[in-house]
């Protein structure tokens, strides 16, 4: 029997969520629509204006929902709900980190919170999706990156999937080092850690391998090793701090971090 190819699926709008001390941030979902039956993993972007079309993005969308389509064809599990929160404009240095450097930044705690007490609710009280950390994803890209590592981490029995595509790890770096240092190593977790080779004038790659490094010699394995706590760090020889960049991307990311 022939296996016909999904239709394109649909966006739902689910209202905003309101972190304290940083307003109201809008939420939007991608519902594939692939015939699933069993319940979806759940995949949570920061900066959802960019991960869906061009528009809302002043530097272009990350077609989040045509990677989505192209999984939903290629594999017999179902596809993942993708859900993004929007960034509050001046305010997103400040809700996408988790230390200030003295005059900015340290407040993503309080979105984090947000999430697991205000966002996941809703969309499992909305959708039909996996539970456990193993079906959350949490990602993002650029200083979205560096949140969706560091609430992996803050909170592995939520969020059991990290992708972070050039995740601003220079950004009180050395607290963020000691953070990574000083957490128990969770019992599954799968990170998926990219940068171009010129981004930073070069100096970005060279950070995130250091973090990368630092995972490998706490336990987390290659992915060919299918182990509990997996690792993929991608280079990208022709990549920028840009959103072309992570849309060409983000679809290996995505294989990656719903891997079974």
């Amino acid at each position: 029997m022939s296996r016909l190819a999904p239709a394109h699926g649909h966006f739902e709008d689910l209202g905003a969520v309101h972190p304290i001390g940083l307003g109201a941030r809008a939420i939007r979902a991608y519902v594939p629509h692939d015939h699933a039956t069993a319940p979806r993993p759940l995949v949570i972007l920061f900066d959802g204006q960019n991960i869906f079309g061009d528009a809302g993005s002043f530097a272009g969308g990350w077609h989040a929902c045509a990677a989505v389509d192209q999984l939903a064809r290629a594999r017999r599990a179902p596809a993942p709900i993708v859900v993004g929160i929007e960034h509050g404009g001046l305010a997103r240095i400040a809700e996408l980190t988790p230390f200030s450097d003295g005059r900015r930044g340290g407040q993503l705690d309080a979105l984090v919170g947000t999430i697991v007490d205000e966002l996941l609710p809703r969309v499992h009280a909305r959708f039909s999706l996996a539970a456990g950390p193993a079906a959350h994803v949490i990602g993002g890209a650029s200083l979205g990156g560096l949140a969706a590592l560091y609430a992996h981490l803050r909170r592995p029995d939520v969020f059991g999937v990290a992708i972070g595509m050039s995740p601003s790890l220079w950004f009180t770096h050395g607290q963020l080092a000691a953070f990574v240092e000083a957490q128990p190593v969770p019992a599954r977790s799968l990170i998926y850690l990219d940068a171009g080779v010129r981004e930073g004038g070069g100096r970005t790659l060279p950070i995130v391998e250091g973090f990368a490094a630092r995972f490998r010699a706490r336990g987390w394995g290659t992915p060919a090793e299918r182990g509990a706590r997996r690792m993929m760090m991608r280079p990208d020889a022709r990549g920028r701090h840009d959103e072309r960049s992570w849309r060409r991307r983000f679809p290996r990311a995505l294989r990656f971090a719903l891997a079974t």
